[in-house]
This record gives structure tokens, sequence and C-alpha cells, in this order.
């Protein structure tokens, strides 16, 4: 198909840019749009280069700007002036990294998880005794769960609270250097108390993990037995003040135990409704991965409004004379700026219908309306999976978007340096990445496990001969064989194979299934008595594991791109947004060509012919790039990047081309060297050929 198809074809189908933006705002559109008109008012947006005790004083008084605009309240109790909203709330809080993502990540400190700390793990009287204080701010405070010593490894952390009998009260300590309280926003600075988590031990018993809310500071500094230290200045989020916490014998009394899934009475005798402590540690941890699910909204946020300033940079700014001699060319129209922005554009997408599916499951549970131990283990797999990938995502995207702007991607007033470092530290809080995505190839392996035991004997005979007939197709390239022959002669058999629905679901789901088996098969053989073998050949599938995981999360995303397609109403929007699917689907696929032609699972032939294809769709996607990244509805007070995301760029580049339009039709014109020499050479030609005639 010619340039000019393309673009024709392209061009027939239409954007319904309000209904698309409104698509996206989803379930909560009303609340996001309050949100959003808040947080590009000047009272609560960030403002570029101020020092870090400015910043952090701004952003302290920024909280109780959202205190006074009724911001914060959403996920608590009615009874508390609340509004039992938690998807919601989630939805509100994800629109602040638009503003700053220092208020982001403090409001998330102070109502997220201290606050939501109480709320969830304590009981009703902690409720009303301490959360009015936190919703209005009264109590500004800390959660102190990582250690120095222990990060993602929360059930080995090593302060303690051991209660005493004699005076009904627990005495927290930090017994080495290691178990410190780390990195905790509010603790450096303006923290009046802590949601401490410590190994609870009474009668001589330790009992696991648990949380107590501790007061750790009054108006004339930490109280006694409570020290700490700031953090000074970071990487990023610097309106933030992180700290650290440790604790010398600070004695609290027996009901600041937040004690909703395990309590301590007087004489000591320790009870849970959670028999199984293993049981018991996920399920209070599992209270608090709103954390997460907020990170993965607000990390696809942040790639959104890169990729609005790019895009509209990219669309505005020319570079060469490729097709002219007096117009250059605009930098969205050579096909690798499309390849640097068009494809992170449609991982942005699929990232954004997925968060919205995660916020849905979010809401069911936190709201009673579908919780079950099925679904929260669910959320918990699905907000880890989601948000290593789009807190990744979004500092690539980033990075790349900085890149495409040039130099003026690098000015602090564009604003893309200072969210790429905001954002680093989002890869590593509320659970490093490769843990989140460890625990979520663990829980494809007990999928997959469970699968088995539910077989026969005969099932399983039949599940052997089939992946014996499967390894023998695959690897003897009979599969790829018959893929080569169905194309032969003719590409566009291999471009309507890509472009399938159920091709593009069989090939991302036939990967991950074939990993995780592969990696079962390794670890079936293993001794379940024998520890450090199975240590070993786990640590030995380590990366594979994490690498199906990934993709699993890839996977998740994908199909929730393909559901909204299901539900795009406008025909011209939905045939745009089915080329930007496939985009998603198919780079993915190209990622990892490799496996897929190891595997037997696709053709030398299918595979020439996918780069191609994903080309002739980012030229398709290219007249559409404008409105695709307006629909996500930023405006100018939440890019904030004035010289490159307005029509600045565009009235350069226009004054420019009037100014040249005007002196070329003037009598003042200098004479381009190159065309002196060109003159100088034709002269000379014709010179000689007059020569040779006279001869």
């Amino acid at each position: 198909m010619t340039t000019e198809q393309l673009t024709t074809q392209a061009l027939e189908a239409r954007i319904d840019v309000a209904a698309l933006g409104e698509q996206l705002l989803g379930r909560w559109a009303d609340i996001r749009k309050q949100a959003r008109a808040l947080s590009g008012s000047e009272a609560v947006r960030g403002i570029p280069g101020l020092s870090m005790d400015e910043h952090r004083e701004r952003v302290l008084s920024q909280l109780h700007d959202l205190v006074d605009a009724k911001a914060v309240h959403r996920a608590f109790p009615k009874r508390l002036g609340g509004e039992d909203n938690h998807g919601g709330s989630i939805a509100s809080f994800e629109e602040l990294v638009t503003a700053d993502p220092s208020l982001q990540i403090k409001a998330g400190v102070q109502w997220g998880l201290f606050g939501s700390a109480v709320l969830h793990l304590g009981t009703e009287e902690h409720q009303d005794k301490w959360l009015p204080g936190i919703m209005n701010m009264e109590i500004p405070g800390a959660f102190a769960m990582t250690e120095i010593g222990h990060g993602s490894d929360v059930a080995s952390i090593g302060t303690t609270a051991t209660y005493d009998p004699d005076t009904q009260e627990f005495s927290i300590n930090t017994p080495f250097k290691a178990a410190w309280k780390e990195y905790l926003g509010n603790a450096g600075l303006h923290g009046k108390a802590a949601v401490v988590f410590a190994q609870l031990i009474t009668a001589g018993v330790n009992h696991g993990v648990h949380a107590f809310y501790v007061d750790i500071r009054d108006g004339n500094g930490f109280l006694p037995g409570v020290g700490g230290e700031d953090d000074g200045l970071k990487g990023g989020l610097n309106g933030i003040d992180n700290g650290r916490l440790h604790f010398t014998d600070v004695r609290i009394a027996r009901t600041n135990l937040l004690n909703r899934y395990g309590d301590v009475a007087i004489d000591g005798t320790y009870s849970s409704p959670i028999h199984s402590p293993g049981r018991r540690f996920f399920t209070m941890l599992g209270t608090l991965v709103q954390g997460r699910v907020s990170l993965d909204g607000a990390a696809t946020s942040a790639s959104k409004i890169a990729l609005q300033i790019a895009v509209t940079y990219g669309n505005q700014r020319r570079q060469f004379n490729a097709t002219s001699d007096t117009v250059e060319e605009t930098l969205m129209d050579y096909q690798r700026h499309q390849r640097r922005l068009l494809i992170r554009l449609a991982r942005t997408y699929a990232a954004s219908f997925a968060h919205e599916e995660l916020l849905e499951k979010f809401d069911g549970v936190f709201s009673g309306a579908t919780d079950t131990d099925a679904d929260r283990q669910d959320l918990e797999t699905l907000a880890a999976a989601l948000k290593s990938l789009s807190t990744w995502d979004a500092l690539d995207t980033l990075q790349e978007a900085r890149e495409a702007c040039g130099g003026a991607g690098f000015i602090g007033e564009n604003r893309l340096t200072a969210l790429r470092a905001d954002l680093d530290v989002y890869v590593t809080f509320e659970g490093d990445n490769n843990v989140l995505l460890q625990l979520v190839g663990k829980r494809l392996l007990t999928d997959y496990g469970q699968e088995f035991r539910q077989f026969n004997a005969g099932v399983m005979a039949r599940y052997v001969v089939k992946q014996a007939e499967n390894v023998a197709l695959h690897r003897t390239g009979l599969r790829s064989v018959a893929q080569f022959v169905a194309d032969t002669g003719d590409e566009r058999k291999s471009a309507n194979f890509f472009k399938e629905t159920a091709n593009q679901r069989a090939l991302l789901t036939d990967r991950i299934k074939t990993m995780v088996a592969q990696i079962a098969d390794e670890m079936r053989g293993v001794d379940p008595k024998d520890r450090a073998a199975g240590a070993a050949v786990f640590n030995e599938n380590q990366n594979a594991l994490i690498a199906a995981a990934r993709a699993h999360g890839e996977l998740l995303r994908w199909e929730a791109f393909t559901t909204a397609l299901e539900k795009t109403t406008d025909a011209g929007t939905r045939t745009v947004l089915t080329w930007l699917r496939d985009v998603y689907a198919l780079c993915l696929i190209e990622e990892n060509l490799g496996w897929y032609l190891m595997n037997g699972r696709l053709s030398m032939q299918r595979a020439r012919t996918l780069p191609g294809y994903i080309n002739i769709l980012l030229a398709r996607l290219r007249p559409h790039a404008q409105d695709l990244v307006d629909a996500f509805g930023y405006g100018p007070e939440h890019l904030r990047a004035a010289i490159i995301a307005d029509d600045r760029e565009s009235k350069r580049q226009d004054e420019a081309q009037e100014y040249y339009r005007r002196l070329r039709a003037s009598a003042d014109t200098p004479v381009d060297e190159k065309v002196l020499i060109a003159r100088e050479k034709a002269a000379k030609k014709a010179a000689q050929q007059g020569s040779k005639k006279k001869k």
C-alpha cells in the first residue's frame, strides 16, 4: 500500500475526541474532573526551582488546602464526614500527580497510608479517636513499615513490640540500626504520630508483624525514647520530609495496638480471628494494597502528560528538507519519531484501560460488593503486576519524551526532567518492582499447580501425550512450515494473521503458559522437604519467572484494551483505537520475536513481515496522534510546558517560513553557495559541449 493510500485510509477515520476523553475518565469521571480542576489551580500546583525547605513548607500548606477543598475525605466512613467511596478516593488522589508529585505522595502518606492503616487495621474505637485529626491535618503522621535492613521482606523486620501485663503497655524497641524505620514521609519534620509495624511479642511468643499507633512528636520535638534523622535532599520528591525513626523502650497503651486482626488481652493472652499466622500477615498487608493501585494510576497519568507534551511538540517542530526545498518536515512525519512516541502512546492507552479495571476491582473489594478471599488475591496480583509495569513505563516514556523534545525538553520550565526525577522512586516504593513481579510469578505457578490437582489419571495421561505432541510440533518446525506454506507469495496474508484478535491473544497467552509450564517442570522434581535444593532450583528460574509475570501483566493490559474497544460506540474512534491496540500487541511480539522463532510459534516469513506491518499501522495512526493525546484531557494548567506544549512552537515555525517566503520573493535574496556551484558546473559543461560541436 502506498503512502498516499495509507494517508487516505487514515484520514477517512475520525476520532470523537470528547467521547474518547469521557471513556478514558472511566467510572469516576466527575470526581476526576473535580480533582483536575483543583490540581490545575495555582494554590496546589508546583513551582519550579524552590529550595528543599521552601518546597516542604509549600506542600505542607497545600495539604491543608486539600482539606479545605474536601478532597481527602472520600475513602473515610460517612459517620466521620467521609463518603465510603474507595474507588473515587483513589481516582481523585491519582490526579494530584499533575499538580506536583511531592504533593501527591505526601497526601498519600497522610491519608492513603497513615490514615488508611488506622481505618483498615483498627476498630471503630481507633477510628473515632484518631481519624478526625488525621483527616483534618491536626495529626500529621508517618507510615513506619520499611526498615533499613528489610524493605520488601516485611515479615522479617526487626522492630519489636513487647507486652508488659503489669503496666498494660507495649514497649517499642529497635534493637539494632538495621531495624531503624527508613524513607518515611512526614518522619523527617512534620509527623506527630506514626503507625509502627513491629513484631508483637507477648508471654514469650512472637505472633509476627502487627501495627501500633505511636505518638512521636509534640511541640518541643521528639518524645522520650523516640529518635530520628532527616533524609535531606533526594533525587526527587523534595517537597516531602522523608526521614528515619528509631525507638528505645517507647511505652504505649495496650489499646494502641490496631487490633482488627490480632488482639492482646489485659493478661497478655493473644487472640486473632485468623488462626494461620501466614494468612493473618498477608491479610493485614492486603488491606494496604491501595498504595500500589494509586501508584499504577499516577504513573500512567505521568506518561499521559509526557506524551501530550511530546506529541504536541512533534506536530509543530519542523526539521530538515526531506520532500521540499522550501518547507521542512514536522518531526511526527518521520517514521523513527512515530516509533518513539506512538508505540509508547499505544502502551499508555493499554495501561489506562487496565488501570480502570484495577480500580473497579479495588472498589469492589473495599466496598464489600465483591470481597472474598479469591477477590482479594486477584486484586493483590493485579495491583502488583500493573504497578510494576506502569512505573517502569513512566520512566521510559518521560525519558523518551524528553529526548524527543530535544534541548527544549531539558529546560526546567518544561517539566519533563522534574517529572522524571520525581517518578524515579515509584519503581521501588510500595514494593520493589522485581519483587512484586516475583509474587505475580508465584501466583501463576500456584494456579498452574491447582489445575493439575484437579485432573484425574486419565486426563493427566492425555495431557502428557498432548504436551509431547506440541513439543514435537514446535521443535521440528512443522508449525512454522505450515505458516510459511499458508503465507507464501502474499505478505498480506501474514499481516492479516497478525491483525486478528484471536491470533494476538493466542500468541500472547501461549508464551506465558509455555514459560510457566517450563518453570513448573523444572521445579516439579524437587523434594519439598529439601529446602536448599528447592531454593536453588527456584533461583535458577527466578529471571524466567519474573519475565513470565511481566508478560502476564502485558496480557492483562491487552485484554483490557480489547474490552474497551467493545465499549467504544463511535465507529471512527473504534477503528483508530483498534489500530492502536494492534500496535501494542504486535510490538510486544516484536520485542520477543526471538522467543517466538526459537520456540517455533512463528515462521521466518511471518516474522519478517511484522516490523513492516507495524510501520503501516503507525502511518495510519500518525494523522490521529494529536487527537489521541488531546483525549487525555490535560490543559495548559496541568502540562505546564509552555515553551513546547502550546502554540508557541507553531508560531515560531510559521514566522520562520514567512520570513524565508518573503526573502525568496525579494530582489535581495542571497544566492545559496550550492546553487552557485551548480550553475558554474552547468555553465562549464555547456561550454565544453559547445567546444566539442565546433570541433
